[in-house]
């Protein structure tokens, strides 16, 4: 059925034009609020600012005299000191090496003491090791002293630079905590040199350093009595470096550490 507006009807609701024009009306006034309060923000900060502006800008001052010695220290001091304990480190690594290739035991422990000591006025590791501490010359020369004592059988100092050699190198790390073990082997302390061959073996896996320190953890652990760490140890050899050269030795150890279990 159809349906009809009576004449003279008239809707109730508003014509578009008044809606369009408070709608206006209303983003003005929204729009006046927010930018109302932005300047109550930027006033407020405003006076914070003028009253702390002195701290404030002693705080930034003291930042950039911080960056600007930290740059200065850098290119006036630990780069000319890293420099030169590179140069005094080459004379005492070269002795190092010399001493390394040597076959004669009492030539290499004079060359090792050369390397320690130094010569004819250069530093030898020692020397770079006190007075460069705080470079990686520094850091390299408590390594290479280490050495040398173990070398020379003096384990006890051989231990202390050892320990105060630090470094993320693929070998040099594991050597070094391997070398202490080998000390503390030296000096009857098999408990502290399983610590560090577990140590060793247990830093930046490789087919050089990791096998030869399980296997050495191992032969320490069998020594102690601690069997079950012994199989560990070894088993790790013949299942993930059976091409290594401790992998042939590895059988006599394991069948002795199997039968104590």
């Amino acid at each position: 059925m159809a349906t009809y507006n009576k004449r003279g009807y008239k809707p109730k609701t508003k014509p578009v034009k008044e809606e369009v024009e408070e709608f206006i009306d209303d983003s003005e006034s929204t729009t006046a609020e927010v930018f109302g309060s932005l300047d109550e923000g930027a006033n407020r900060a405003e006076e914070w600012f003028e009253k702390n502006q002195k701290p404030v800008i002693g705080v930034i001052i003291a930042i950039l005299v911080i960056a600007l010695l930290y740059l200065a220290y850098n290119k006036f001091i630990a780069e000319p000191a890293r420099a030169e304990a590179a140069n005094e480190l080459v004379v005492a690594q070269e002795s190092f090496t010399t001493a390394l290739e040597a076959t004669n035991t009492s030539v290499k422990d004079s060359l090792y003491m050369v390397a320690l000591n130094g010569k004819n006025g250069k530093y030898g590791l020692l020397d770079v090791a006190d007075n460069y501490g705080g470079t990686p010359s520094g850091n390299l020369a408590h390594y290479y002293a280490g050495m040398s004592y173990l070398e020379i059988k003096d384990y006890q100092n051989a231990i202390t630079h050892l320990q105060d050699f630090s470094s993320d190198d693929k070998m040099l790390g594991p050597l070094a905590k391997g070398a202490i073990g080998d000390a503390f082997m030296q000096l009857g302390q098999a408990d502290e040199a399983l610590d560090y061959y577990e140590k060793a073996a247990g830093m930046n896996a490789n087919d050089f350093t990791t096998p030869r320190f399980l296997f050495k953890a191992g032969v320490a652990a069998i020594d102690l009595g601690k069997m079950d760490a012994a199989v560990k140890h070894l088993t790790r050899i013949k299942e993930e470096y059976a091409t290594s050269e401790y992998a042939s030795q590895v059988d006599l150890y394991l069948g002795r550490a199997q039968a104590a279990q």
